[in-house]
């Protein structure tokens, strides 16, 4: 066979279809969030960044960032090895210790990212519970899919966000171990699970519950605990997994349950086993980081305050934009090839970063700008992102409804 030309030949039909990525080079100030500098052209510029899942900026607090240099220069970089050998320390522990308080429950375990962690987790709960049947809502992550499919699990899809279709489908399937997996806040589109629905359909077929929060954590409840805070629901569900590198802008994922389960996966997980601990310094930076967090509302009233006002200046040009309950603005287009095309030219002329979703990521005919407005944005900033998205909907022909 001949390798290279089947490698570039099926480049070449991503880029026919509109769909072939390309990455900004970024060089982001520390303290200037969501200014950056790009890279790659002919002279470095000034770019401001709209899609960043570091939604609350935390990954340039001037506390989070102390505690990072303060333990690499105390500890070193790196964590030396897996958690089993010579990797563990006090600064995992302490971590896992606030995370497990954070959602309130008894045991935390700490991964190298969130899809490691809902691969690791589901793969193995599905493997070793004999006879297991995995519930996955269709709007499911890559993640929770993998892990699904490694675990070699039967697998059942309800339709999304449809805790009646799940409801039918946990009867059908009768006496065996359930697991129900499905997400908080769905990163795409920005849609909120019914989440009390669907934890009481678990209950009522003694089901296991698999939440991942991933784009709630640190957003949303008095604590940053996520949506199952936010609805007093977070005791009601066997296993909450998040992440560290959204909102509590570090690195890692991370799962949260009772003490025995949290053991089961740390003692038979293959992603957990033979994985190099993340740094002790970026686990004292995240621990900072969700301490503060709990204890302060600012940066969750002024990131919601950002997002109505960006949407409120939207509807007044009729650019249309998903409507949704959460912090995620997605702007839809429909179209790849314009879809990059929009991206580019906001990049290039105005100075605006916002990464273009096409497919695979989401459904073709759904391609969108997916905006994340975040408490440093200025009303300036704001005003400027839609005068250019004004100016280019007419140059590119672009529907003003929401497809």
């Amino acid at each position: 066979m001949d390798f290279a030309r089947h490698f570039q030949s099926q480049l070449d039909a991503l880029k026919s279809e509109g769909n072939y990525r390309t990455f900004a080079e970024l060089e982001r100030r520390c303290g200037a969030f969501p200014r950056a500098d790009r890279h790659g052209g002919p002279e470095v510029a000034e770019v401001t960044v709209w899609c960043s899942n570091d939604y609350l900026g935390m990954g340039q607090h001037p506390d989070v960032v102390a505690a990072m240099v303060k333990t690499v220069q105390a500890c070193g970089t790196g964590a030396g090895g897996t958690r089993n050998i010579g990797g563990n320390t006090v600064q995992h522990r302490a971590l896992e210790v606030e995370l497990a308080d954070l959602h309130g429950k008894d045991a935390a375990l700490l991964f190298t990212s969130g899809y490691v962690s809902n691969w690791a987790a589901l793969s193995t709960l599905g493997s070793r519970i004999p006879n297991a049947v995995i519930f996955s809502d269709e709007g499911n992550h890559a993640s929770m899919i993998e892990g699904i499919r490694h675990s070699r699990a039967d697998k059942v899809l309800w339709k999304h966000n449809d805790w009646r279709d799940l409801d039918r489908k946990l009867h059908a399937t009768g006496d065996r171990p359930k697991i129900v997996a499905f997400e908080s806040v769905y990163s795409m589109d920005g849609d909120i699970a019914p989440i009390r629905e669907i934890v009481e359909v678990c209950e009522a077929h003694g089901a296991l519950s698999y939440i991942d929060e991933v784009h709630a954590v640190g957003m949303y409840g008095p604590h940053g605990g996520g949506v199952t805070e936010e609805r007093g629901l977070a005791d009601r569900i066997d296993v909450i997994e998040g992440t560290l590198g959204k909102a509590f802008g570090c690195m890692g994922g991370y799962i949260t349950g009772s003490t025995a389960l949290v053991d089961f996966i740390r003692s038979f997980a293959s992603g957990f086993i033979f994985t190099t601990a993340i740094p002790p310094a970026v686990a004292a930076a995240a621990t900072t980081s969700i301490r503060h967090l709990k204890a302060s509302g600012e940066e969750r009233a002024a990131q919601r305050a950002n997002v109505a006002l960006l949407r409120k200046k939207l509807d007044r040009i009729g650019i249309p934009h998903l409507a949704n309950e959460s912090h995620i603005i997605p702007v839809m287009i429909g179209d790849p090839v314009k879809c990059r095309m929009i991206s580019d030219i906001l990049m290039q002329d105005w100075g605006i970063y916002v990464q273009p979703i096409n497919y695979p990521t989401v459904p073709k005919g759904t391609e969108r700008l997916r905006l994340t407005p975040g408490p440093h944005h200025t009303e300036a900033d704001i005003d400027k992102l839609v005068t250019a998205l004004g100016a280019l909907w007419n140059r590119c022909a672009i529907s003003h409804a929401v497809a």
